[in-house]
């Protein structure tokens, strides 16, 4: 099991140190070595997950069924021994069914706060796209103040959150296309897929039962991981890199609506993040180029025309990775 680290310390965090790092980089280790028992051959979309969670961040996984979406929201949950929770959207869900409703208790006289499912460190929206827009606007507070409004009153929902949502590319009748300050709240977009041939070798030799997911580390271990991210060096060269991938975003001729002012700041929050997982206490140029994709391609409103033609945001952002100049120096600059 991953040591706890001392939270006492947490509120007065300076600059990271390599030891510090090295220490982050083990513990994503570990969770991601956890979450492979369930997940088998997805290294990568795992440490993208788990990245997620220390950047503050929530994901929308867009795949066909059956390929281990549920599970891998389930499995991070058991590996921080923190609380769970799904939501199938279909499109008689009303918002007070994600959220919770206050009801008048008789006896007692008085209203009564019920907490609905969305009160879990990991929540998992299933087939997001199938609720209807009322709906999917219940978790718009939520994703981004960690809180809910019901009757006037405002409740909590605790800290570590993250929300996984998924929607099914393919089947899209009776589902609602998701707006875009929903998906902007999204701060990454990516799919799991099917798995290889050796991976699908193992996952039916354990067909009889899958081996359970350890609770690897704590809630109180993901919240000083976050802590740590959010003092990552910024250096102003990737500050300065990262602004100009957003401003070509918006430049480009297919694009209706670029990249907002919250996809740049997830996309830095999202390299500090994948930093830790490097081990290095800073952000360098290839951590940025490497999440840009995942990151911003899901906030892009493309011309009809180009989306006529099969243009797509993800080979949008590919194209302006390569006509965007690269800092030289890495991010200790």
């Amino acid at each position: 099991m991953t040591p706890q680290p001392n939270l006492a310390a947490a509120a007065t965090i300076g600059p990271i140190t390599d030891e510090r790092a090295r220490w982050a980089s083990d513990a994503v280790r570990t969770v991601a070595d956890a979450i492979e028992v369930a997940i088998q051959g997805k290294r990568r979309v795992i440490e993208l997950v788990v990245a997620t969670a220390i950047a503050g961040g929530h994901v929308l996984l867009e795949d066909v069924p059956g390929t281990g979406k549920t599970a891998l929201a389930r499995a991070l949950a058991k590996t921080m021994h923190g609380t769970s929770s799904r939501i199938q959207f279909t499109p008689d869900l009303l918002p007070g069914d994600v959220t919770g409703i206050t009801v008048y208790d008789q006896k007692q006289g008085i209203f009564e706060f019920h907490a609905g499912p969305i009160f879990a460190n990991v929540v998992l929206a299933d087939e997001i796209n199938r609720a209807s827009p009322k709906t999917q606007s219940a978790l718009l507070e939520v994703m981004e103040e960690h809180q809910v409004t019901v009757d006037g009153q405002t409740h909590r929902v605790g800290d570590p959150f993250l929300v996984i949502a998924t929607q099914n590319p393919v089947e899209q009748a009776g589902t609602y296309r998701l707006p875009e300050a929903q998906l902007d709240r999204f701060m990454i977009k990516t799919s799991i897929g099917y798995p290889d041939e050796a991976a699908m070798m193992r996952i039916l030799q354990q067909i009889a039962g899958t081996p359970e997911v350890p609770a690897v580390m704590n809630v109180g271990t993901l919240s000083q991981l976050q802590q740590f991210s959010r003092a990552v060096s910024v250096s102003p060269l990737i500050a300065s890199y990262v602004s100009e991938l957003v401003e070509a975003s918006r430049r480009a001729g297919e694009v209706r609506l670029g990249a907002s002012v919250r996809g740049a700041l997830s996309l830095v929050r999202m390299a500090s993040a994948w930093a830790l997982v490097s081990g290095r206490p800073y952000i360098t140029p290839d951590d940025v180029r490497e999440l840009a994709i995942p990151v911003l391609a899901h906030r892009l409103v493309l011309e009809p025309e180009a989306e006529f033609e099969g243009v797509t945001a993800e080979a949008v952002i590919g194209r302006i990775l390569i006509d965007t100049p690269v800092p030289q120096e890495n991010g200790t600059a």
